[in-house]
């Protein structure tokens, strides 16, 4: 994907990157030319998308042939996507029955991770030490997410 500047019909190039903390991304792009800005801001639904294809956005050389890239990281997705990346104490995350595993393993690779993660987050949240099918359910009724 590339942005071009409507007034010049030039590419623009990009110009920083930030992570403010609360899951979004955001991404600036310039007009070599003209000077005009661009910003991109995504919602942490779309950021954790983007991290889980494995995709980086701006500073970054593409490879001979990038879209084999993504390619591979839709069909398997990415594993720890969805990692916060620190130490967590023992026994303090839920631990994931038979049953909610193979289920879970029917869930499509590329948003595996963020399907874990909100069972994950909803079993954390209500102390909940064991994730089974019926807990599963129940988030998906909770959590409004019936229909999908």
């Amino acid at each position: 994907m590339k942005f071009l500047c409507v007034e010049c019909d030039r590419q623009m190039q990009f110009e920083e990157r930030q992570l403010p903390g609360d899951g979004t991304l955001a991404a600036a792009f310039r007009c070599p030319t003209c000077g005009r800005a661009v910003a991109l801001l995504t919602n942490p639904m779309e950021t954790q998308l983007v991290a889980s294809l494995g995709v980086k956005i701006g500073g970054t050389t593409i490879s001979p042939q990038p879209m084999e890239t993504v390619r591979g990281m839709v069909v398997t997705g990415k594993a720890d996507a969805f990692d916060e990346g620190r130490e967590r104490g023992a026994g303090s995350s839920p631990i994931w029955s038979g049953e909610a595993q193979e289920r879970l393993a029917r869930v499509p690779g590329f948003v595996r991770g963020m399907v874990k993660r909100i069972y994950l987050d909803y079993a954390r949240d209500r102390g909940i030490a064991e994730i089974t099918p019926a807990v599963m359910d129940t988030a998906r009724t909770e959590l409004g997410l019936e229909g999908m």
